[in-house]
């Protein structure tokens, strides 16, 4: 039998820090939970990033929910990606039972039902905050990345943008887009290739049918304006709290690839608008992705690697990013490296496979005496889990068995009457609900098709002067409405110096930074 005194002394200096910290459990030994040893979790190290893991049912959602409660009193905003669509609860009181004044007593913390602030986002019609970008602002680095493109299409795209820039043309949608790509490759080719080379018309063909595949995963709802301003993200309520914003995406699971693309795009926006923070008390922000493994399933050997590299560095700018999953090993080891807190929650033994998963899982964690970890993988009861994180000095705290508090907040969803109050008192979805189609690169290419169509049917009277008549495009390109709708230099800039590490986004020195 372990010493319990030794082990309860080694988790009151393990669990205990200097900062403000968050109490989410209790330590657990033999079965037993021991009185005196509450698990919390420092604040200064949340931007260490995180690992929520577990077979189905073993409570990982509400710990997920627990955590997000906490930074909201601590008025951290939170971010939730909300996979399976019950997320909407924590916007309500939770209800006090037998079971809940049975674990809390345990634990000896206090159970306060509580309702949070918190905000609806949609990437689709449904109810909510709608949340848009533009294909300018994703870049050729991130929009090529998305389309799996090779070096050659690559460079077509840049080439794309350039034009575009050149000519004060924005790229607003994906028919932006597809409309350009289809002028350069016919009746623009003499004119594109005479500025900047040689277009292969194979190259073009690829990038279109890349595109289609992208709309039909249904690209085409995000793409445009007004473009959503991440620092809306990080608000705090009147009340103090930080705001928890619950991004409905149950849509999501059968489009993998434009859900990664959303996710980073989200983190290099952030990265770019954000200056650099050292060490902070508490993070600016903290981002939940439930499901994660349908960030990287379907993600390009280049989108991952974009992917490690965003999340190494935006912890920089004090940003914290916790991955929900049921299966550790869904996470690819690079990123999995790079993560701080893990709580592990049960795993199931079915298969061999299982069993080797649960092996490996058990690797991941400091070596302990008091737990036979493989073992106990498989009996960890619901709202239990193993837990390790990185205290203020960045050494990984004593691996515990801990019972988890419960959420103050309602498990369970909102119903339709509470989620229409919900949208009806939010000002963000009066400033973003009206979709604005401003005049971009599809209607200035047209426009200057239609009358160039004109000028060879004969529809001109222009004269030969001894003066060179403007272009068509120059005409076009002069009018005030193009004049008012054309990109600012500081979205060039950005993109160009995000392209070094691959990123989109925009110029933190940009009043009005933006993403889908």
């Amino acid at each position: 039998m372990p010493d319990k005194d030794t082990f309860i002394e080694l988790i009151k200096n393990g669990y205990t820090f200097k900062g403000e910290s968050l109490p989410i459990g209790a330590a657990m030994l033999a079965g037993e939970v021991l009185t005196g040893t509450i698990v919390n979790l420092p604040l200064k190290t949340m931007n260490r990033h995180g690992l929520i893991a577990g077979a189905t049912g073993t409570g990982k959602t509400k710990t997920l929910q627990v955590i997000a409660e906490g930074l909201s009193d601590a008025s951290v905003p939170v971010l939730l990606m909300d996979i399976k669509g019950d997320l909407s609860g924590i916007a309500a009181t939770g209800a006090v039972n037998d079971k809940i004044k049975e674990r809390y007593a345990k634990i000896g913390l206090t159970y306060s039902p509580k309702a949070f602030p918190a905000e609806l986002l949609t990437l689709s019609n449904e109810k909510g905050v709608r949340l848009r970008a533009t294909v300018t602002e994703f870049g050729p680095i991130l929009i090529s990345k998305i389309l799996g493109l090779n070096d050659t299409q690559q460079g077509l795209v840049a080439m794309l943008f350039k034009y575009c820039d050149d000519n004060k043309m924005p790229l607003l949608d994906l028919k932006d887009f597809t409309k350009t790509l289809q002028y350069v490759s016919d009746e623009g080719k003499a004119e594109i290739e005479k500025q900047y080379g040689k277009i292969a018309t194979t190259s073009t063909g690829t990038i279109l049918r890349k595109v289609i595949e992208l709309q039909q995963q249904g690209a085409d709802i995000f793409f445009g304006e007004p473009s959503f301003e991440v620092e809306d993200l990080m608000r705090i309520s009147d009340d103090g709290g930080g705001m928890i914003n619950i991004l409905r995406v149950t849509d999501m699971q059968n489009r993998p690839k434009l859900f990664s693309t959303f996710v980073l795009q989200l983190l290099a926006e952030l990265y770019a608008v954000l200056p650099e923070s050292g060490d902070l008390d508490k993070p600016k922000l903290v981002m939940f992705i439930d499901e994660a493994h349908l960030v990287f399933q379907e993600a390009t050997d280049a989108l991952l690697q974009q992917i490690e590299t965003v999340i190494k560095l935006i912890r920089s700018k004090g940003v914290g990013i916790f991955f929900c999953t049921q299966n550790p090993q869904d996470v690819p080891a690079s990123v999995l490296s790079q993560l701080g807190l893990k709580v592990q929650h049960a795993l199931r033994a079915f298969t061999a496979a299982d069993r080797k998963t649960i092996k490996q899982a058990a690797q991941n964690y400091p070596e302990t005496t008091y737990y036979n970890v493989d073992e106990l993988l498989t009996q960890l009861g619901i709202g239990e889990a193993f837990i390790t994180m990185l205290n203020e000095k960045g050494i990984p705290t004593p691996l515990v068995h801990t019972m988890l508090g419960s959420p103050r907040s309602r498990m369970d969803v909102l119903t339709d009457a509470e989620i229409d109050a919900l949208v009806q008192k939010s000002r963000l979805v009066k400033k973003y609900e009206e979709t604005i189609d401003n005049k971009s690169a599809y209607e200035i290419i047209t426009a200057k098709l239609n009358e160039a169509e004109k000028k060879s049917a004969g529809d001109t009277d222009n004269k030969p002067t001894g003066k060179e008549e403007p272009s068509v495009v120059e005409k076009v390109l002069d009018s005030s409405v193009v004049k008012q709708v054309g990109r600012t230099a500081a979205s060039i800039i950005t993109r160009s110096l995000l392209g070094a590490l691959g990123l989109g986004g925009r110029s933190s020195s940009k009043k009005k930074s933006s993403w889908f």
